[in-house]
């Protein structure tokens, strides 16, 4: 987000000489968040824009919708807004109301646990009946935390076993992908299962040599890097599409187009199987710890008996915060698919879910018509006005747990730089989709009144002509999108400069 942009020839100075001009603060004091039919003349009773009848989305030549909402955190007072009602696609804002579904559901002392169990007991070094890795939905299981479970399985003597390696998953629903609509081959896209590992995304090296390309598929962590048989990659000589996919019941099989390769290179990819990942990554670690192991085999049956090793993620409040910062559609998922568990329900897959979360907004009282497909955002049939948007973080407060987990987000100046010393500070949740942005949180001023807000916009139109293969990086989504933020911020600066923030 920009400051120092024009809007269409205005200047920001311009811009709030006429705000300031044409406001009336009894009219401001009173709008209302509905929206009545439209008077001759905007006034704050019309859901429109209460300090006048400058608009800045227009203004701004954004194309598509916009609707925002402002108001006083303290009190509810609705001091602002632009088609409140209008539902637009929430992006990964959703993860803030899956951030309060979350704690709510689940409560601040909840962990994700992942335990290793035995059927029998361990003589002379030998586990004598089978060895069951049981993911309990961890989004954060890492290969380290792989690593912690083999050398508590040894610590506890064991270097072999007389029965089967078997690997459960069946602590949530399994779901290929968040969001079907996405390319195959983006990180961001994982599969969901109960045993997830690296946030299910697997790292693809290439360095081209003299015979071709080397290509290596690890489960690289801070301490550890081994090697993945059970995903493998292929280069090929073709024009399009850059990558290929298939999924066969335990192996991933890739292909990448050489053209699009460099010299050397790497990146993460999506694994549709993180169940045989995860157990195969635990088969090689055991065996650098000296455990022999056989080949692990899925198992549906719910593991039951000595618990042998176990693994808690951080508790949820940590585990939020990280996914706000950095917008971790995995993580994001996992919790709303537990949440939904905890209601004594048990959704099939993350649409049910999703669904589960927006029938429980709308019995808060506070998002009416509030649609979710996923917890993450990332699909973009999910639905949400900036009105229900702020009702629902107002009921938190802003003294509640969502401020206080949101990441502080930099206004900028005219070279996109942040401004670490501006005197609007916001505390909020980005999203991002193609030709979607979203912007939602919390913000005060010098002043120090606090607010309130919700900005969405959206041209779906545009959004609609993408195809499958261009939505990595689609033309002018990117110029679309840094327009979209510049409006976000000039709202923001306009609210702190009106409203006394």
């Amino acid at each position: 987000m920009t400051t120092g942009k024009d809007f269409g020839g205005w200047t920001r100075r311009q811009i709030l000489a006429a705000l300031l001009s044409t406001a009336a603060s009894g009219a401001l004091a009173n709008a209302p968040v509905s929206s009545p039919r439209p008077q001759a003349r905007r006034q704050a009773g019309n859901g429109d824009h209460a300090a006048g009848n400058v608009d800045l989305h227009a203004l701004s030549g954004l194309s598509g919708k916009c609707g925002y909402v402002v108001a006083d955190a303290d009190t509810g007072e609705v001091l602002e807004s632009l088609n409140p009602l209008l539902g637009l696609p929430p992006a990964s804002t959703a993860k803030a109301l899956t951030t309060i579904y979350g704690l709510t559901m689940l409560g601040s002392e909840y962990r994700f646990v992942t335990r290793v169990l035995a059927t029998g007991p361990v003589e002379n070094g030998e586990l004598k009946g089978d060895l069951v890795l049981a993911g309990g939905g961890d989004p954060t299981l890492d290969t380290d935390a792989l690593a912690s479970l083999a050398k508590q399985l040894k610590d506890k003597g064991v270097r072999r076993i007389s029965g089967g390696a078997l690997v459960w998953s069946g602590a949530l629903p399994y779901q290929r992908q968040i969001d079907a609509d996405q390319p195959d081959h983006l990180g961001y896209n994982p599969s969901l299962s109960g045993l997830n590992l690296n946030y299910n995304r697997i790292y693809f090296e290439w360095k081209r040599g003299t015979g071709g390309f080397e290509v290596t598929m690890d489960a690289r962590t801070r301490k550890y890097r081994p090697m993945v048989a059970m995903t493998t990659i292929k280069v090929v000589e073709r024009d399009s599409p850059i990558y290929t996919q298939v999924s066969t019941k335990d192996m991933d099989q890739w292909t990448v187009a050489r053209r699009a390769l460099g010299k050397k290179g790497g990146r993460w990819l999506p694994v549709r199987r993180p169940e045989y990942y995860a157990a195969e990554v635990f088969h090689t670690i055991a065996r650098s710890y000296g455990i022999e192991l056989p080949r692990f085999r899925k198992t549906d049956q719910p593991p039951n008996g000595p618990i042998m090793a176990e693994w808690c993620s951080e508790p949820l409040p940590g585990l939020l915060r990280d996914m706000l910062m950095y917008s971790t559609n995995l993580v994001a998922e996992a919790v709303g698919m537990s949440a939904s568990q905890a209601s004594g329900k048990s959704p099939e897959n993350l649409a049910a879910s999703g669904r589960m979360m927006s029938d429980w907004l709308k019995a808060t009282g506070n998002a009416n018509h509030a649609k979710f497909v996923d917890h993450s955002g990332l699909g973009e049939d999910s639905r949400i006005s900036a009105r229900d948007m702020v009702r629902v973080l107002n009921a938190q407060g802003w003294n509640g747990a969502l401020h206080g987990l949101m990441k502080e987000i930099w206004l900028r100046d005219d070279k996109g730089r942040p401004i670490k010393a501006h005197p609007v500070k916001v505390q909020a949740k980005t999203g991002t989709l193609n030709f979607v942005s979203a912007l939602a949180g919390y913000a005060t001023g010098p002043n120090g009144r606090h607010l309130a807000f919700a900005i969405f916009t959206a041209d779906l139109d545009k959004r609609k002509k993408i195809g499958k293969s261009q939505r990595e990086r689609p033309v002018g989504a990117r110029g679309w999108n840094r327009q979209s933020k510049i409006l976000q911020q000039k709202l923001i600066e306009r609210w702190s400069d009106i409203y006394r923030a």
